[in-house]
């Protein structure tokens, strides 16, 4: 997949945004405020993905192209290939999965405010 689909793809979720607080090259996608995707502008070989942990085990057996979160919590984060190693339609269910997860998390007020967009 590649950085602009992938971006563009992301930015179609309600809510989402971006920002580069690590540095100038780390593109952060959140949700009210909280990160559900990472990428390297600059180098975008995989994308840091936040996922269930027992389906992050399960798609790390599955997957050569899934391996655990790279600089991130291992248990919760996984580094998704995009260099044809995981179908696109996979990535982009990944991308909402992880997405969700946060939303989820979100309290009922911001939750309720994706939900008005």
């Amino acid at each position: 997949m590649h950085l602009d689909e992938l971006i563009h793809f992301c930015f179609q979720l309600p809510g989402a945004t971006e920002t580069f607080p690590f540095d100038k090259r780390t593109l952060v996608i959140k949700v009210q405020g909280k990160m559900f995707a990472l990428v390297d502008v600059e180098d975008p070989t995989g994308i840091n993905l936040k996922c269930d942990p027992e389906r992050a085990i399960e798609l790390r057996e599955r997957y050569d192209g899934i391996q655990p979160g790279y600089h991130m919590n291992k248990t919760h984060w996984n580094t998704v290939s995009l260099l044809g190693q995981v179908d696109d339609s996979l990535v982009k269910e990944l991308i909402v999965h992880s997405y969700d997860l946060i939303v989820s998390s979100l309290p009922k007020k911001l939750r309720d405010e994706l939900a008005d967009r």
